[in-house]
């Protein structure tokens, strides 16, 4: 008879832990671990906040950072879009795109970084540019980098003999030119206008002079000659 009973409130259980289980999903008894079914997004820069309950979250790192999660990178790493400069909207999609874009970057003779930082900027553009262009336009700029004198690769131009602008410089490490592709996907938008600018500043003086001004300065020098 115990025994009877015992396997008659087991019946019953099981069966009624499977009609709840197959119930309106909108109406759940019992969930547990609910965050793994109905995960709560949040936004990482907003006050962070137990999707279940009302208290705030005290981990001191995020309450100093007024309850954000998204927390500055750790000193070294690579930050995400850290000197608010934005990627460009609309990549150009034919020749003449492209070339209305170039003939544009060469207007601009300032980088959009923060003036008071220009020491640190050049000083890591030099670093980038080193590590990331040296190879074929060599560390002088010439366009003599080590790749460029084993013969496998020419045509890189120096620096010296180039029109350029900071904007002119940016735009190709953006949308490449010529035999050169794009370095967008190696330089993030800040780090490619602390290049230009350590171009300029290395192998440009600075200058930012105006397509016109070549000519009448080659010609002022055959004249003196």
């Amino acid at each position: 008879m115990k025994k009877n009973v015992l396997r008659i409130t087991a019946v019953l259980g099981l069966t009624t832990v499977l009609l709840n289980s197959c119930g309106p999903k909108e109406n759940t008894p019992l969930v547990y671990f609910p965050d793994m079914y109905f995960p709560v997004a949040y936004d990482p820069l907003m006050k962070a906040q137990d999707a279940y309950s009302d208290h705030e979250n005290e981990i001191p790192a995020f309450v100093k950072n007024n309850g954000a999660t998204g927390l500055s990178p750790v000193e070294g790493s690579v930050a995400q879009n850290k000197d608010g400069v934005f990627e460009e909207g609309l990549k150009p999609k034919n020749v003449d795109e492209y070339n209305a874009g170039y003939d544009a970057s060469k207007k601009l003779t300032a980088s959009p970084l923060n003036p008071a930082n220009a020491a640190k900027d050049l000083e890591r553009g030099k670093v980038l540019f080193d590590h990331t262009c040296a190879a074929c336009h060599g560390t002088g700029g010439d366009g003599q980098g080590p790749i460029v004198q084993t013969g496998a690769f020419s045509g890189v131009p120096n620096y010296a003999d180039r029109e350029l602008t900071v904007g002119s410089v940016h735009y190709v490490l953006t949308n490449g030119r010529n035999a050169m592709g794009s370095y967008a996907g190696q330089l993030n938008p800040g780090d490619r206008w602390r290049v230009a600018m350590y171009v300029m500043s290395a192998f440009k003086k600075g200058a930012a002079a105006p397509a016109a001004a070549a000519p009448a300065t080659e010609t002022t020098t055959e004249t003196k000659k």
